[in-house]
């Protein structure tokens, strides 16, 4: 089609009911995409209600009529699709408008081969108009669909706008909410996209932003809209902005019609990050047997050799692929910001016989590389100090910069995990770093679920390494095992034989710190807020002796204590093992309100605990540090007055406390202690912390 230019569907094809309208262009650089949008527009020419601005934030409707269906790989490329059912667009409803904007101060005069098509409902392409003079404008209405005389046409539009989405839309007549400074000077390379979400998962997406200020202008014909051309349809009035209903109207009944979609807040141009979604939709299984195809399938794995190799090539791989997880990991260990490639079962020369590690991770900036060999171990496999000793060497006389291991071990400050030897006359040092695959696990969280990554595709594998290392058969389950003196304590503890100096209670010690940092990155993933345990020791004092101390306790008291600062929390999540009754006890203390009456700021301290599990235990305290009232919410909430004590003595807070079984065992089953303790420390914030923020 040449701009300008009209043709009615039906006389194209019988299968118009529905229409697939694609958006595609090339970037010689390599770097360059846009966002498409569609604006549903009434007789006048504006939307009839914000909720008629589809987008990156906002990608379909609830009657079917839109949908925008992200990235489909093409031949030349990627190709953005849009899916129309033109049977359920609202009667209200006289124009369609087709646009894409792009961001970050680019503009569509760097990409070349800008055309949509449009396809019937086989699949058949029906029409193409190519964008010739793009120019330097941000924003483009490609085409549009409208009404004329009981049928839907299509039109050439190739009009351009220099004010970006937002100012596209505004000029429509859609409400946006943006500040001028939205979407203005954040790089590319933390923006988030939506680019390659497959058909169906569009109300997933999220993408990033456009600029929010600007003015209109043509892109060299100066034609409006709302010209007809050979139809003699009425030019698009003035911007007409209006504010957005406060309610999603329910889905179009059959022969009926519906009022427009519309959102609960105005439009916000500025993107969201990618991040899959927590809940997953109903599948079309026949029954749950049926399982979905992974990219990396794990129920096969048999052997802790399978189980390595894979779990390192699967790490590896998308390490390489998404850049935000490979920075991510390898940041820490001193690698610049560059393009990385990573290698598997790399052979390196190494006296008569040559080593093979696990992996090769290497970083380019500027011309330069920096290089880490990487050993991993899966399950319960330890590291071997020789094997780890050979790559230092091997690395040092090759000049890498680092070696990495990685195990479901977590190292501890001041007590590495291999002792290797480093030979002080070399000038050039090699790092050893560690890396559990519970932090592995811990990153892939934060990325995936709170903080986002810039490509859908990239998501997806994200999504598909995280479902690998939580797989039970992976082996990447993070510390499993407190280890061959967990039981001899244990016992030792229970019939009072149990000496300070022990050097098993020590290593009991030792695998309870390991636990404890697991915890943390665990219930940080799970947040996407910072855990950090807490250490009542002065900085910089010796780990060591701080250890020493701690063991010292376990034989004298029986118990392994440990404290969490949770970002938002209200206070300090305490941790309590008893060994000697084998319970758990999670608690946290939070300051009583200030104002209000003593009775009425215990009602309303009940009321936030509405939710709260009724064992969980009140303890009341009181001016001084005495221990005040106590009991369990079942008893306290029908008397709150009984949280209160006898006289004037002041309340000057609450403990909250759950209890819970302790595991026995020392690895990590149903039964084990590891997972007893796990589970304690996720129930006791689901069910108690998270309420505590409650007004």
């Amino acid at each position: 089609m040449a701009k300008g230019t009209n043709v009615g569907l039906s006389s194209l094809s019988s299968h118009v009911g529905s229409v697939l309208v694609g958006l595609s262009w090339v970037s010689p650089a390599g770097d360059g995409d846009a966002d498409v949008s569609v604006l549903l527009l009434a007789a006048n020419g504006k939307v009839r209600g914000d909720g008629d601005f589809y987008f990156y934030n906002n990608p379909a409707a609830a009657d079917g009529s839109v949908q925008l269906l992200g990235k489909t790989p093409t031949e030349n490329g990627d190709e953005d699709r849009i899916s129309f059912d033109l049977t359920a667009v609202p009667p209200g409803v006289a124009r369609i408008v087709v646009a894409a904007s792009r961001y970050g101060g680019r503009n569509f005069g760097e990409l070349a081969d800008v055309e949509v098509t449009l396809a019937d409902g086989t699949g058949e392409r029906l029409l193409r108009f190519a964008v010739e003079d793009a120019d330097t404008v941000s924003a483009i209405i490609f085409g549009e669909l409208y009404r004329r005389g009981g049928e839907w046409k299509f039109r050439a539009v190739g009009q351009g706008y220099d004010s970006g989405l937002a100012g596209l839309a505004t000029d429509f007549g859609v409400d946006i909410e943006d500040d001028a400074e939205d979407g203005e000077g954040t790089p590319d390379d933390e923006r988030d996209t939506a680019r390659n979400a497959p058909a169906g998962q569009a109300a997933a997406d999220a993408h990033s932003s456009a600029n929010a200020s600007g003015t209109r202008t043509g892109t060299g014909t100066g034609k409006e809209t709302g010209k007809e051309t050979g139809d003699g349809a009425a030019q698009a009035g003035g911007p007409d902005p209006r504010t957005a209903p406060s309610r999603v109207p329910p889905p179009r009944a059959p022969g009926g019609t519906v009022p427009p979609a519309v959102l609960t807040t105005r439009p916000r141009t500025a993107k969201k990050k990618v991040t899959l979604p927590r809940a997953d939709r109903k599948a079309l299984a026949e029954n749950e047997s049926w399982r979905p195809s992974r990219l990396v399938p794990v129920p096969t794995l048999k052997s802790d050799r399978d189980r390595e190799v894979r779990a390192t090539s699967v790490l590896l791989s998308v390490m390489a692929q998404v850049p935000e997880f490979g920075r991510r990991l390898t940041a820490a260990f001193g690698a610049p910001a560059g393009r990385m490639e990573t290698y598997t079962e790399v052979v390196l020369p190494h006296g008569e016989t040559p080593r093979r590690p696990d992996g090769v991770i290497r970083v380019e900036r500027a011309g330069k590389l920096w290089t880490a060999l990487v050993e991993t171990k899966t399950n319960g496999s330890a590291l071997k100090p020789d094997q780890v000793q050979a790559y230092m060497d091997i690395a040092a006389r090759r000049g890498y910069e680092a070696v990495i291991t990685v195990s479901n071990d977590v190292a501890l400050e001041g007590s590495p995990l291999v002792d290797v030897k480093i030979d002080g006359r070399r000038k050039h040092r090699v790092a050893l770093r560690h890396l559990s695959w519970a932090e592995v696990t811990y990153q892939a969280q934060m990325l995936i679920r709170h903080e986002g990554v810039g490509d859908r595709a990239h998501a997806w594998l994200l999504q598909e390494l995280l479902h690998y290392l939580q797989h039970e058969n992976s082996g990447c389950h993070g510390f499993q095992n407190m280890g061959a003196a967990w039981v001899p304590v244990r016992n030792g503890i229970n019939d009072e034989t149990l000496c300070e100096g022990d050097p098993r209670a020590l290593d009991v010690v030792e695998s309870w710190e390991r636990l404890v940092r697991q915890l943390c990155l665990s219930l940080g993933g799970e947040l996407g807020q910072k855990v950090l345990p807490v250490h009542r020791a002065k900085r910089g004092a010796d780990p060591a002796a701080r250890r020493n101390r701690l063991a010292d306790g376990l034989c004298r008291e029986g118990r392994l204590q440990a404290e969490f600062r949770i970002d938002g929390a209200p206070g300090i999540l305490a941790l309590n093992a008893d060994l000697r009754t084998g319970k758990l006890r999670t608690s946290i203390e939070i300051p009583a309100p200030e104002q209000g009456y003593p009775l009425s700021r215990a009602k309303r301290l009940l009321r936030r605990l509405a939710e709260a599990p009724a064992d969980l235990h009140v303890e009341t305290l009181l001016e001084g540090g005495a221990g005040g009232p106590r009991g369990t919410l079942e008893r306290l909430r029908p008397e709150p007055a009984d949280m209160l004590p006898k006289g004037d003595t002041g309340v000057t807070g609450f403990r909250l406390s759950l209890f819970k079984s302790m595991g026995n065992s020392r690895g990590n089953a149903e039964s084990g202690f590891i997972r007893s303790v796990d589970n304690a420390v996720h129930r006791f914030y689901t069910s108690v912390v998270v309420h505590l923020d409650q007004p």
